[in-house]
């Protein structure tokens, strides 16, 4: 089941061939990687959408389309989001195997030629990218980011995450802001795209059925970049202060139902060896169908339209959502301090932790069922720098004790409690 992973660095890329038979098309995924930092996020969050919009050679999204139609359909993607406090550029492209087709058109060397000049040859107009493609995709972005506003559950997790991290690059967000994007203009993103292609980490993974050794050939025969200096010495994320005490934020709009977010640092990150364990805590706690929080505070207290807890685990913040009405949220925020106290004490069967291991394990496996999902899991090793593939995960899973997880839950502290409930009005 475990596929294997050869690396290979070249010319300041790190190119990662998966070989399998597992996936029906072959995919390519770049993931560029660069520390959280006010001054580019915004940047960031827009040059993908730029870059796949038209290169040098197709000049216009219409032409970039037309070579995607002509590889069988293929399907170019990106996006950008954080791990910890590094913020992670990912293109990507799905192209047919072509050992399925009659025709013997090369798809993955186009697949590779292509994503190598969306990333290395874009559409630039003197000494910037194409002004009316920046635009567009400014407007693009900043709707995005306002519709962050009016979903109040992504809301509320942006708002708990700005409170608790107000000190660190973790509070920022994967799009910037408004006025950040608004500031960028197609010289100044040009200028940052050349310094992003001669510093940040570069990896090229390749997924699907092909031999190793000719795919880093064909790699390399498309991706030259002449002088990188790549820096790649910086931590996933700076150390979770302690809790000195509780943060508590209400804040009051137009809404029906009240957004209580709860923030929790578990000084626990992916590079930890309790880091599974504390995978299996937040499961039990907060995780699944049959955990804590959906039984005890949805289904039994009936205080909650959901709840749910959700780790992040490269920064080690545990966050609970839940959706209430506005005079419940005391006796919420009593049930859900409860709810880990009792995690705190083994207050949970070994049944419980049994279906919580085989659920997780689940997960995994479904994630690995699609190439992206498979990417991302590897994915992880190089932003911890920590190596712990699939398999270990399960075997991993599979030896975490009632103990272990009494043992991570007892590190976890509360942090910050954000409540968005309805003003006077509502």
């Amino acid at each position: 089941m475990q596929l294997m992973e050869k690396t290979k660095e070249s010319r300041g890329i790190n190119i990662h061939t998966i070989k399998t038979d597992r996936y029906k098309t072959n995919t390519l995924m770049l993931m560029i990687k660069a520390p959280l930092d006010r001054e580019t996020v915004a940047m960031r969050a827009l040059l993908p959408h730029v870059l796949q919009n038209g290169t040098a050679q197709s000049p216009s999204r219409k032409e970039v389309r037309g070579r995607l139609d002509e590889l069988y359909g293929a399907m170019l993607a990106s996006d950008v989001q954080k791990k910890g406090e590094q913020h992670v550029i990912t293109i990507r492209l799905d192209v047919a195997n072509e050992t399925f087709l009659t025709d013997q058109t090369p798809l993955f060397e186009e697949g590779i030629k292509l994503i190598s000049e969306v990333l290395l040859d874009p559409l630039v107009e003197e000494n910037g990218f194409n002004a009316s493609i920046v635009a567009n995709e400014k407007r693009s972005l900043v709707q995005r980011i306002q519709s962050v506003y009016d979903d109040k559950m992504r809301y509320a997790n942006v708002r708990i995450t700005e409170e608790m991290c107000k000190n660190e690059p973790f509070g920022l967000t994967s799009y910037g802001t408004v006025e950040e994007v608004e500031a960028i203009t197609a010289e100044g993103l040009y200028e940052y795209y050349q310094q992003l292609l001669k510093k940040d980490r570069i990896d090229l993974y390749l997924v699907g059925a092909m031999e190793a050794d000719e795919a880093i050939a064909k790699v390399e025969t498309y991706f030259n970049i002449n002088g990188r200096e790549p820096i790649d010495q910086t931590p996933p994320s700076s150390e979770s202060p302690k809790v000195e005490k509780e943060n508590v934020v209400i804040e009051e709009q137009d809404v029906k139902q009240g957004k209580l977010h709860m923030g929790y640092r578990t000084y626990t990150t992916y590079k930890d060896d309790d880091y599974v364990a504390m995978q299996v805590c937040n499961g039990l706690f907060g995780g699944f169908s049959h955990s804590k929080l959906f039984i005890n505070v949805r289904e039994k207290e009936s205080l909650a339209y959901y709840a749910a807890s959700r780790y992040e685990s490269h920064k080690g913040v545990m966050m609970v959502m839940s959706g209430i009405e506005f005079a419940k949220y005391d006796r919420a925020v009593t049930i859900i301090k409860e709810q880990l106290e009792a995690m705190c004490s083994g207050d949970f069967t070994e049944a419980e932790l049994d279906q919580t291991k085989a659920m997780l394990k689940n997960q995994l496996l479904e994630t690995s069922d699609v190439a992206r999902g498979y990417v991302e899991l590897s994915y992880h090793q190089i932003v911890s720098g920590h190596n712990r593939t699939l398999e270990d995960m399960l075997k991993e899973i599979d030896q975490v004790t009632k103990e272990d997880v009494m043992h991570a839950a007892q590190k976890i502290e509360l942090d910050t409690i954000y409540f968005l409930k309805g003003g006077e009005a509502s």
